[in-house]
């Protein structure tokens, strides 16, 4: 049973949409405590002697203190005097509904920070500077401008009869790689010898369409990944020793290194597999956060996805019966998250900066076109890694580390479902226009319901809340 547990900490479950993963240490190994033994008096070792009271017993010692100065695989100490700028910025009935509304998951522990009457006080996980305290304003008064790089649909300038996108800089992150590295990130799915698709190839199609049909509206568009290459410099072999010592440190001390000829859980637990697993889901993600917030610095990125439900042997899939959407803003933190100093930054940069009151509004607008285009169902998460929040039931709050770190509203999009048959049919096509015969019956490409949807959404989105 230990190793199983330790497996899925070390892994996420293809059947939950989104692929985010966290990694947490294994639980200490414990051994039965014997039951404490009362000293002999002298009247019971010889008889006739004076008795002599027992020791008082020994209290245990305390439990030693959370450790918050972890950080998350590959994460970056943070620089908490960033937060200061937030002061007097956000009341205390602010903060609480947002981190009501978004951030918690509801769970009942303790969190690493404390309310005050006019602030709140976090725990950073710094010796030198164990806390910060940001003071809550007496009345609501957004951040400057000037403190962030994105803008409010409300800030940008009067189109005064230019195209509905003019001066909105929109960044789209097609998720994945693909081309050759489709099969380590697992993201190849073939149900026929000749015959695949690749999910990293899919988003990067869909993301050169979706950009010149935004252009044409007046915006200005950027592409986290512009090819079928990695953003990172950093490839599986640079990250065997960090991989190595996240088994080490989750309760595997002589981790395997290959995974040649295993399968299931014992590939998991090898070297080799967790280092792929930081080059393709945690390396890449922060390459493409460092070219978002210094040198894209859009107003919103679009993240795009396919999903996928569990497919079994990825040389012999399985089929599902069901397809569905749903789209993803942040939040949703776990106390094992939080416990991580920079993911715990991280969540208070994002509520202080109020992404959350740009982010659900897009999200719910770009949802209503989707379902409009895709006539999907929404997804029903049955974990609890992810909230519903707002009123739109196509909308989860989740942290992911790309919604995360990417300083700025993120729209994170999850339609279709890869090995869903018909879907997979439509999705060796690519992308076409105009209908064609798919499973015995006329239809649209895949691609461009997806496209369809997303510009419907943002356009509607920025037609009802820029100044005119």
């Amino acid at each position: 049973m230990r190793g199983n547990s330790l497996v899925v900490m070390l892994t996420c479950c293809v059947a939950a949409p989104g692929m985010a993963q966290t990694i947490v240490p294994a639980p200490t190994p414990t051994s039965p405590v014997p039951a404490a033994v009362t000293p002999l008096t002298p009247s019971q070792i010889i008889p006739g002697t004076n008795a002599v009271p027992p020791a008082p017993p020994i209290a245990p010692p305390p439990a030693p203190p959370a450790r918050l100065d972890k950080l998350s695989p590959l994460g970056i100490k943070p620089d908490w005097l960033r937060l200061q700028s937030f002061h007097q910025t956000m009341t205390r009935v602010e903060f609480e509904a947002a981190m009501r509304d978004f951030y918690s998951d509801g769970s009942p522990m303790t969190p690493p920070w404390k309310m005050e009457p006019d602030g709140v006080v976090i725990q950073t996980g710094d010796p030198i500077k164990p806390e910060v305290r940001i003071a809550f304003s007496s009345r609501a008064e957004s951040p400057l401008p000037s403190m962030r790089t994105w803008r409010r649909a409300s800030e940008m300038p009067p189109l005064k009869g230019r195209p509905p996108l003019s001066d909105v800089h929109i960044a789209i992150d097609p998720g994945h790689i693909g081309g050759g590295y489709a099969q380590i990130e697992e993201r190849y799915l073939s149900f026929a010898p000749g015959e695949a698709i690749q999910e990293g190839t899919l988003t990067l199609t869909t993301a050169q369409v979706l950009a010149e049909r935004l252009k044409a509206l007046g915006a200005y568009v950027s592409l986290v990944r512009d090819r079928l290459d990695p953003v990172t410099e950093l490839r599986p072999s640079d990250l065997i020793t960090p991989a190595r010592q996240l088994l080490i440190e989750s309760g595997f001390p002589q981790p395997q290194e290959n995974y040649n000829g295993l399968t299931g859980d014992a590939k998991l637990l090898t070297v080799q597999w967790q280092s792929e697993k930081l080059f393709y889901r945690v390396s890449e993600i922060h390459a493409r956060a460092k070219k978002v917030n210094t040198s894209i610095k859009p107003d919103v990125v679009l993240c795009l996805h396919y999903n996928a439900e569990a497919w079994g042997d990825a040389t012999a899939p399985q089929f599902s019966p069901m397809s569905h959407m749903h789209v993803i803003v942040n939040g949703c933190y776990a106390p094992i998250e939080l416990a991580q100093q920079d993911v715990r930054f991280e969540m208070f940069n994002r509520l202080f900066s109020r992404m959350h009151e740009e982010e659900l509004p897009l999200a719910e607008a770009i949802a209503s076109g989707m379902r409009s285009a895709t006539e999907l169902p929404a997804y029903v998460y049955t974990t609890n890694n992810a909230r519903h929040v707002g009123t739109n039931a196509y909308i989860y709050a989740r942290n992911l580390l790309a919604n995360r770190i990417y300083e700025c509203p993120v729209v994170y999009l999850e339609p279709f479902v890869m090995n869903h048959e018909e879907t997979y049919r439509r999705l060796l096509l690519g992308h076409y226009l105009g209908r064609t015969l798919v499973a015995g019956r006329l239809q649209t490409s895949a691609i461009e319901d997806y496209v369809r949807g997303v510009v419907k959404g943002v356009l509607a989105y920025y037609q009802k809340r820029r100044p005119l």
